[in-house]
């Protein structure tokens, strides 16, 4: 990491350690052996500093330089570096795009937690899809990282918000069966977001699948309903 902006980023970062914070993270996130965030690592840098000093230091700091932090052992590095690439890919002409959304996808071992995901999949993924081909999406929700499977599902995200469902109900049937809670909260949450812009389309795919939905996807998706109609629908 060479860059002068990069490393005074670094150490900004570093500055605002507060360890009585990340014991807490290092809970919250499930770092503990076993668990779906093992072995990770906090600073315990809470998120509105770390977008505070993203906003200081994008002008400084080039997409191509970002990887270094990215590939660092602690969350909070890693979770700074996306949001530059975030902030890279909005502000970035249709070539440093392209180059951003590849970066990202060829990173995606070093975004490993959901937060990390959800913060940024569908700022850069999802929004690159808009115009482009979905493809990538499919194989990203049939991989055996649980990682890239959520960057699937929440990549659509933006997709909803374009009022394009179809490939979230259709990866939402492809993730079904998944054995992985996060990924049952992540599509319920996507099939919840196709409701509040539809919920004549969400209502059909819950009428077709809800009798095989696991039980967290299904409370997730049908939490904006009435009482009586996730009544009807959980006793499917």
């Amino acid at each position: 990491m060479s860059n002068t902006a990069l490393q005074a980023l670094r150490e900004a970062l570093d500055q605002r350690a507060d360890a009585e914070q990340a014991q807490h993270l290092q809970r919250f996130f499930k770092t503990a052996p076993g668990e779906y965030g093992a072995g990770d690592r906090f600073l315990g840098i809470r998120v509105p500093l770390q977008r505070a000093l993203v906003k200081k230091y994008r002008d400084q700091i080039q997409h191509t330089e970002v990887e270094g932090l990215l590939h660092s052992t602690f969350h909070e590095h890693r979770l700074t570096a996306l949001l530059l690439w975030v902030q890279h890919y909005q502000r970035g002409d249709s070539t440093q795009r392209q180059q951003v959304f590849a970066a990202y996808l060829a990173n995606t071992d070093w975004i490993n937690s959901w937060d990390l995901v959800d913060t940024t999949a569908h700022h850069i993924v999802g929004e690159h899809l808009l115009t482009g081909s979905r493809a990538v999406l499919y194989r990203l929700s049939q991989s055996s990282s649980l990682w890239e499977r959520r960057i699937a599902i929440i990549s659509t995200f933006r997709l909803i918000k374009n009022d394009e469902f179809e490939d979230t109900l259709n990866i939402a049937k492809a993730l079904l069966d998944d054995q992985e809670d996060l990924i049952h909260k992540a599509v319920g949450w996507m099939l919840r977001e196709v409701g509040k812009r539809d919920q004549a389309v969400e209502e059909a795919f819950l009428q077709q699948h809800a009798p095989q939905m696991p039980r967290t996807m299904l409370r997730y998706a049908i939490e904006k309903f009435s009482a009586q109609k996730r009544e009807m629908y959980r006793t499917l």
